[in-house]
């Protein structure tokens, strides 16, 4: 056995340097090490470890003060490890190997899962599922059961007295530890030690005021006025009916009768060249009654076939279209702090690329009745800097479409579906053996079934799919910093949280529901703060906006939760009979503060503070609170719903299209000072027109409203969903 110097680990470790400092990988296997031959002082300099490997040594234990922050993989196997408590300090392990560790047990495992947050790979296989469900939904149970054995036996002493109090501590683990009883015997170890530090730490939460979490108050304080009508989306007196969301009285759709179920596609469809417009562009004025949304029946298509080499010419030049005066306007010193922190970016100029008409029923070119409803584009996990492949999904299909060449680069249908939503992710896939697991780009999408699919688009796999809910899903959303936690909307007028795990190389995966969320109408969407996506959670319903606790593992923990407090607009105070202004079809975050919404039938946007709103409840008492509006931005006067806003955070953009076909863009950080003191609505920075697409010669489509938009990273692409079967991508004008 050689010792461990720093001359041995510079000599072991890579990239080649002669700093310790540097290191991100270290091989120490087959070195006959034990605990003692481990320096804590000299590998806590280790600071960028990322892999290590300690294989085939004689370790019994390990340093429980030894903390390497960026470690995401150990090898551990063929060691002596009996205490696997002493990993803990290594927080942010992601894979794990203890493969021929004769004394570790099923119990062993299980705390591990439990003692490592981000323990995802474990002995080569995906663990994600069952780690969580340990963590979250076993531990809550056990929560309950020594609650409650403390209300039937167990009091605090009077008066509390440090003897009193650890006597009394003494008993109540010993005892919880002998009577609460949860899961298989092969994990009683598990379960006892787990119990005993449930107990100890709720002990800890009635002795110490600072550790006590306040509950909110039950009693709804009503600041605004609730109007008589609310819009009904379901029958209430036939619950087996989902509907399908609509904006406006219409026939409903008639059923696909393709027969096939989520299929690999390598379709490539043509998109539609685009023609010039010579309406100049300029900003829209509200107007007394709402503009009437174009007749479908009036327009017919034919299959887009190959262009002309003319009109290859004119999509290269772009369309030569007239462009609106941006509203160019000075940011002041004294900017609200959220508006300050906005990047400093220039205003971006747009032009039409591509129309698209890929998710007709039956694959048929004269389909100009399927509505579009959710857009996204996917990550890049790489750090490249964003992605130009955007996921659409509308009718029995989902696409996968390059931006940049108008190519349907995937496609999926499912006979009698219509979906609704989709969300991208990122989840490690497991490969066994001694390979690495990598992380995966997964695509979720459900709508009219109640049914989750889930897509590895890069395979061209539909690999599986769950139930989401008996009735019909509006909305999904995967957490940011938990690719595999899945949030899901239903009409029932819940939102559920689901693990789903990764997948192995046979894509294998486990789905466990850890949260129920319980909103009091439909909710459209989902929105996770930036700063806090694992403790809160936003939505937008049709009859408000929603905030939730949806932190797991708490001593107040319950499977199923009613809402922590509603947000409320100015707006409200102008409801009558005829105005409902209580739906938010529209929420998203445009920094780590400011949040852009929009309510129904209010010709205007709503930037506001979520830290300042969320202040106004300091005791956590009052239910409902009025959010800080920090700006007022100038939209469409309608009253059709459902047509959804996005946000562009590295551009500092908003972006919203109307029931014309035209999108409204506002660059935030070009925005004056002055407006958010006189109240006024700020106008957009530039309203685009419908782009005017072509078939073959044939009549112009009007244009459609836009149910959804969203931007790549950077804004080099810009999609848009239409209720008439089109997807429009712009681009960025990089000449402007």
């Amino acid at each position: 056995m050689e010792k461990i110097t720093e001359k041995l680990l510079l000599e072991k470790g890579s990239p080649k340097t002669n700093k310790l400092e540097q290191i991100k990988t270290l091989n120490l296997s087959k070195m006959g090490l034990q605990l003692q031959d481990l320096s804590v002082k000299l590998l806590s300099r280790l600071r960028a470890l990322e892999r290590w490997d300690l294989s085939e040594n004689r370790l019994q234990g390990f340093h429980k003060n030894l903390e390497l922050p960026m470690l995401r993989y150990l090898d551990l196997s063929d060691n002596q490890m009996e205490d696997v408590t002493t990993l803990e300090s290594l927080s942010g392990l992601e894979e794990l190997k203890m493969d021929d560790n004769l004394y570790i047990t099923v119990s062993d495992n299980y705390k591990l899962m439990v003692l490592l947050p981000n323990l995802r790979i474990y002995n080569g296989k995906d663990v994600s599922t069952t780690a969580n469900h340990l963590r979250y939904v076993y531990s809550d149970n056990l929560r309950t059961r020594v609650i409650a054995l403390w209300g039937k036996s167990f009091s605090l002493p009077n008066p509390i007295t440090p003897e009193k109090l650890a006597a009394l501590e003494s008993s109540f683990v010993n005892t919880a530890r002998q009577q609460v009883k949860f899961g298989p015997s092969s994990v009683s170890d598990f379960t006892k030690w787990k119990v005993e530090i449930i107990a100890k730490e709720y002990l800890r939460s009635l002795t110490d005021p600072d550790s006590k979490e306040e509950s909110a108050d039950t009693e709804e304080i009503c600041d605004v006025s609730m109007p008589s009508k609310r819009k009904q989306t379901e029958s209430e007196t036939d619950t087996s009916i989902s509907f399908t969301p609509c904006k406006k009285l219409r026939s409903d759709l008639t059923a696909s009768l393709v027969k096939d179920s989520p299929r690999k596609s390598s379709l490539r469809l043509k998109p539609q060249t685009l023609t010039e417009t010579a309406v100049a562009r300029s900003s829209p004025r509200k107007t007394s009654q709402p503009p009437s949304t174009p007749t479908r029946g009036q327009l017919r298509a034919e299959t887009p076939g190959r262009r002309s080499s003319k009109a290859q010419q004119s999509q290269e030049d772009g369309p030569q279209t007239k462009q609106l005066k941006a509203t160019q306007l000075q940011r002041g010193n004294d900017m609200p702090p959220g508006m300050r922190s906005l990047s400093n970016t220039q205003p971006v100029h747009l032009k039409p690329l591509h129309v698209l008409q890929c998710h007709s029923k039956q694959d048929n070119p004269e389909d100009f009745s399927t509505q579009l409803w959710a857009c996204a584009f996917q990550p890049d996990f790489s750090g490249g800097g964003g992605s130009r492949l955007v996921a659409t999904c509308g009718g029995d299909s989902v696409c996968v479409i390059d931006c940049e060449t108008g190519m349907v680069m995937k496609k999926y249908k499912v006979s009698g579906e219509e979906f609704f939503s989709l969300a991208w992710s990122t989840v490690l896939m497991s490969r066994g053996g001694t390979a690495s697991a990598q992380q995966c780009s997964i695509l979720a999408a459900g709508g009219k079934r109640g049914l989750v699919k889930l897509i590895h688009p890069r395979n061209n796999v539909a690999y599986g799919e769950f139930r989401g809910s008996k009735k019909s899903l509006s909305v999904l959303r995967f957490n940011p910093r938990q690719g595999n936690f899945l949030f899901t909307g239903s009409y029932d007028n819940k939102i559920t949280l689901w693990d789903i795990g990764g997948v192995d190389s046979q894509y294998n995966f486990k789905v466990v529901q850890l949260l129920v969320l319980e909103v009091s109408a439909t909710p459209l969407h989902i929105c996770l703060p930036p700063t806090t996506p694992n403790t809160h959670l936003l939505t937008a319903c049709e009859d408000g906006l929603h905030c939730f606790n949806t932190q797991l593992g708490t001593n107040n923990t319950t499977k199923s939760r009613s809402e922590e407090m509603e947000i409320t607009f100015p707006i409200y105070k102008k409801e009558d009979e005829d105005h409902d202004y209580h739906i938010i079809d529209g929420l998203s975050f445009l920094n780590d503060d400011i949040v852009a919404s929009k309510n129904c039938m209010h010709g205007s946007i709503y930037l506001w503070s979520w830290s300042r709103t969320k202040a106004q409840r300091p005791n956590k008492k009052n239910r409902t609170v009025c959010a800080v509006v920090l700006a007022e931005l100038q939209w469409a006067n309608t009253e059709i719903p459902y047509l959804a806003l996005n946000t562009c955070p590295g551009r500092a953009y908003v972006v919203c299209g109307d029931n014309r076909g035209r999108l409204w863009t506002y660059h935030v950080t070009d925005l004056q000072k002055n407006s958010f003191q006189t109240g006024k609505p700020i106008q957009p920075t530039e309203v685009l027109e419908w782009p005017t697409p072509m078939r073959n010669g044939l009549s112009q489509t009007e244009g459609p409203s836009i149910n959804n938009v969203a931007t790549d990273p950077e804004l080099r692409y810009l999609v848009a969903l239409s209720d008439k079967n089109m997807v429009i991508v712009w681009k960025r004008d990089e000449s402007s």
